[in-house]
């Protein structure tokens, strides 16, 4: 499964690259349980310069205060696994870097760190653009590596839309 859903992922960097160049628009990433996966398949794709702003690693709490601006009151309501939080991390990134389009991704990718309301595989993905900001909710499952390389198809799947 890793490798076939690696190559997917490959496939649609290429896509996403040459979509947003074409339009002339931009993206930048605001990462946590997948730790810059998202950033890193984006820029295996030459040229991607052209499109790719840059991105945050917010994988702990203050970080995602301090560079992306999400309110502590969120963090402690919700938790940071939660669409109240990957909503204010993909506006919190769009708005730091000025691009296009901002993705965020929070989650657990296990093996720990699951709640009593939180499992392994939980995880949040959110898009941000001037008009809208939306967030989908993922259970997935398998292994850490499994659960992050899914989560960052989902990324580019919705980022393709």
């Amino acid at each position: 499964m890793v490798v076939e859903v690696q190559k997917r992922c490959g496939e649609l960097s290429a896509a996403l690259c040459s979509k947003l160049a074409e339009a002339e628009q931009t993206v930048s990433t605001a990462e946590s349980c997948t730790g810059g996966l998202v950033g890193s398949f984006i820029t295996s794709v030459p040229g991607s310069s052209e499109i790719y702003l840059g991105g945050v690693i917010s994988y702990c709490n203050d970080i995602k205060e301090k560079l992306l601006g999400v309110d502590s009151n969120l963090l402690i309501q919700h938790g940071a696994v939660s669409e109240q939080v990957a909503l204010a991390m993909a506006d919190g990134c769009r708005l730091k870097f000025g691009s296009t389009y901002a993705v965020s991704v929070t989650g657990i990718a296990g093996p720990g760190g699951a709640t009593e309301s939180k499992s392994v595989g939980l995880v949040y993905i959110a898009l941000s653009s001037a008009s809208k900001t939306i967030c989908e909710k993922y259970q997935f499952k398998g292994s850490r590596e499994e659960v992050r390389l899914q989560s960052v198809l989902k990324v580019l799947e919705l980022l393709l839309v």
